[in-house]
């Protein structure tokens, strides 16, 4: 039997989006491009200055992270517009948000609310420090979660300071954590029939991302440097300068072949 092209894959599901600025945007695009039926929840222009977080709606950055998705704005301050969004929910297989903690609970849409409503409701939260602990409250920025996180310590050269890296690399990846961990739900509700709440944070992202440099840590004691263009284990794996520009090398040793007897 073929497999459905992937960006049909999801088309049974509906998604709201309450998300804004990039990393929660960026956990729903990857819904909206396997194919899911998005909504996204736009506040009232005059509630966000005349523009909606994230910038510029016939911006470039802002058609990128919501593309392929439907808009409808509701007032979820008013009476009126909560209930609808409620109506909406009801029905719905996902909603997103990347609000503070506090948020949402003010609102009346966090996720024991939806439940009550929807019991089948997956429910997908991505805040700066997580949902409780002592920085939950806080709101999250991709450049203080790399340097929280310890990804600014091993990036740049020697003894240059710490350096972020060049993209929102915190934000994104806390927002396909969050896709990953949204698809996970929607799996296991097949088999209970109930939806969860899934949550991820900057922080946690780039912490999850130090990767072997954590586990060099954590096992053997060993506090990772900044290595530059350098691999940090491995050589030569690098950027050298030539006569006329730069060549990049990337090696591993690989074990000789025997001859045959």
């Amino acid at each position: 039997m073929p497999f459905p092209h992937a960006s049909e894959a999801l088309s049974r599901f509906t998604v709201l989006d309450l998300t804004r600025v990039r990393s929660g945007p960026t956990c729903v695009r990857q819904l909206a491009d396997w194919g899911a039926n998005v909504v996204k929840i736009d506040a009232l222009t005059e509630d966000a200055g005349g523009e909606q977080p994230g910038g510029p709606r016939r911006g470039s950055d802002f058609q990128n992270l919501h593309r392929n998705k439907r808009a409808m704005t509701l007032n979820l301050k008013d009476e009126r517009g909560l209930a609808v969004f409620k109506r909406l929910a009801a029905k719905a297989d996902v909603v997103v948000e990347n609000f503070r903690p506090d948020v949402k609970k003010k609102l009346g849409i966090d996720y024991e609310s939806l439940a009550a409503i929807n019991p089948r409701i997956v429910y997908g939260s991505i805040s700066g420090f997580g949902q409780d602990g002592p920085y939950h409250k806080r709101p999250g920025f991709d450049q203080i979660a790399q340097g929280m996180g310890g990804l600014m310590s091993i990036t740049g050269a020697p003894g240059e300071g710490p350096m972020r890296v060049g993209i929102p690399v915190a934000d994104l990846t806390a927002g396909l954590f969050c896709a990953m961990g949204i698809l996970t739900a929607l799996l296991e509700r097949e088999v209970s029939g109930k939806g969860q709440w899934v949550q991820t944070s900057l922080l946690q992202a780039q912490i999850f991302m130090l990767d072997f440099q954590a586990a060099r840590w954590l096992m053997e004691k060993e506090v990772a440097k900044q290595a530059g263009n350098n691999h940090p284990t491995s050589i030569p794996t690098g950027v050298f300068k030539t006569s006329d520009g730069y060549i990049n090398i990337a090696t591993t040793s690989m074990p000789r072949s025997r001859s045959a007897p």
